[in-house]
C-alpha cells in the first residue's frame, strides 16, 4: 500500500484509536511502582503518541502532497529509469515518449472524447540532455474529429520544491478544473504540461542555467516546448504558450516569461517569490557570476533590463503570505514599464498551501486562456 493510500491512513487512525483504548483499559493494571509497570506505562504512552503523530502526518501529506511514495519520503528517487539516447532528436523514441495514460477524475465514462485524458510522459531535452517525467492533460476536444486539424494552446504547470507532479493532477485538480471551465465556456480548450521544476533531483536548480551544471532554464525555454510540439498538436509561437507555477514554480514561471518572451507570452506566479535563494538545496547556482545572479532577481530585472513583451499574473494574500510586500513592489515596477502587462489576485487571507492555490487556479486558468491563441 502506497504512502498516499486511503487504506494506509485508515489503518494508522485505527491503530492509534486501538492504542488509546488499550492505554485507558490497561492503565489500572500498570499502576504499581515497579520497573515493569513503569516501563509498560512509558511504552503505551510512547506508542500511542507515535501512532497519533503518524496519523496526523499521513493526513497532512494527503492534503498537501508533500511526498508521493515511501521512497520519496525516505529520499529515494523513483523516476530515474528512463533511458536516454543523446543522439540528435533524442533517439528513435523521439524527444517525448508516452509511458502511461489515465482518465481525468470525474470524466464520465472515461472515454477521452468525453472526459479528456492525462498521459504520463518522459521528456528528453535535445540540447540540454535533461530527462524528466511529466503529465500531459489533453482536453476532450483533442480527440474529436472536428478538431483533428486544429492546434491547441498549451500551458506548462510547475509545482513548488520539492513538490510532485502527481499533486498537480490529484491534489490541485488542474485537469478536472480545466475541463470544467472549458465545458462552461469560461476558457478555451488547452493542453496542460504538468511537472516539477526539479528536473535534476534532488537539487533545487531554481530554473537557472547553472555554469557547468544543469541547464534548467534552457530546458524549459527551448527543449520542453520543442518536445511537446513535436508530439502533440500544439502551436509553436509564443502566443500559443503560457506557464503557471506555485511557490518555486511560480518564480520559475515569471522568470521564464520575462527572460524568454519569445517562448512564453503569459505567465502566472501563485505565491511566487522574486529572487532565487541560495541554500543547501540549491548549492552554488551562479558560481560568482554577478550578472546571472542579478538577472535571476526579478525586481532587479524590471528595473535594469528592457521590459519584456509578456502578460504576467501574480498572487498573494494580505494575511498569511510572506510575499505580499514583494508582490506589491513587483506590480509597481511592472506597471511602470511600457510593454509588460501585469495582473494580480490578492486574497484577504490565505497561507502558502494547496487550499489557497485551489482558490486561485480557476481564475488563473481563465486569465491565461484569454491571453493565448490557438493559431
Amino acid at each position: 500500500m502506497g504512502l498516499t493510500s486511503n487504506k494506509v491512513l485508515l489503518l494508522s487512525v485505527l491503530f492509534a484509536l486501538l492504542l488509546f483504548v488499550g492505554t485507558v483499559w490497561l492503565w489500572p493494571r500498570l499502576a504499581e511502582r515497579n520497573w515493569r509497570a513503569v516501563g509498560g506505562r512509558v511504552g503505551l504512552l510512547l506508542a500511542t503518541q507515535l501512532a497519533l503523530f503518524a496519523s496526523i502526518g499521513l493526513s497532512a501529506n494527503q492534503a498537501f502532497g508533500f511526498y508521493a511514495s515511501w521512497a520519496d519520503l525516505f529520499g529515494q528517487e523513483t523516476e530515474q529509469g528512463v533511458v536516454v539516447d543523446h543522439s540528435s532528436g533524442g533517439g528513435s523514441a523521439g524527444p517525448l515518449r508516452v509511458v502511461d495514460t489515465r482518465r481525468v477524475d470525474g470524466g464520465g465514462n472515461g472515454r477521452p472524447r468525453s472526459g479528456g485524458q492525462v498521459q504520463k510522459v518522459a521528456v528528453n531535452g535535445r540540447t540540454t540532455h535533461i530527462t524528466t517525467p511529466a503529465y500531459v492533460y489533453l482536453p476532450p476536444e483533442y480527440f474529436e474529429p472536428a478538431y483533428r486539424t486544429r492546434t491547441f494552446p498549451a500551458a506548462v504547470v510547475l509545482t513548488g520544491y520539492p513538490g510532485t507532479a502527481e499533486a498537480l493532477v490529484d491534489k490541485l485538480h488542474y485537469p478536472r478544473t480545466a475541463r470544467q471551465l472549458a465545458r462552461d465556456g469560461s476558457m478555451q480548450p488547452m493542453i496542460l504540461v504538468m511537472m516539477r521544476p526539479t528536473v535534476a533531483p534532488p537539487r533545487d536548480t531554481e530554473c537557472v542555467d547553472i555554469p557547468g551544471g544543469p541547464q534548467t532554464e534552457t530546458f524549459f525555454a527551448k527543449d520542453l516546448r520543442e518536445a511537446v510540439a513535436a508530439h502533440y498538436r500544439v502551436g509553436k509561437k509564443a502566443s500559443n504558450w503560457g506557464i503557471i507555477g506555485d511557490s518555486t514554480g511560480g518564480y520559475c514561471a515569471l522568470k521564464l516569461a520575462m527572460h524568454h518572451p519569445e517562448a512564453y507570452a503569459a505567465a502566472a506566479g501563485l505565491s511566487a517569490y522574486y529572487k532565487a535563494p541560495i541554500d543547501p538545496t540549491t548549492g552554488d547556482l551562479f558560481h560568482g557570476n554577478k550578472t546571472l545572479r542579478n538577472e535571476a532577481d526579478l525586481l532587479w530585472f524590471l528595473k535594469n533590463r528592457s521590459a519584456p513583451a509578456a502578460s504576467l499574473l501574480v498572487t498573494s494574500s494580505r494575511a498569511g503570505e510572506s510575499n505580499y510586500k514583494a508582490t506589491q513592489k513587483f506590480i509597481e515596477l511592472a506597471k511602470a514599464t511600457d510593454r509588460t502587462k501585469v495582473s494580480s489576485i490578492i486574497l484577504e487571507s490565505g497561507g502558502h498551501n494547496f487550499n489557497t492555490w485551489r482558490r486561485e487556479i480557476p481564475p488563473t486558468l481563465q486569465w491565461i486562456s484569454g491571453r493565448l491563441s490557438d493559431r
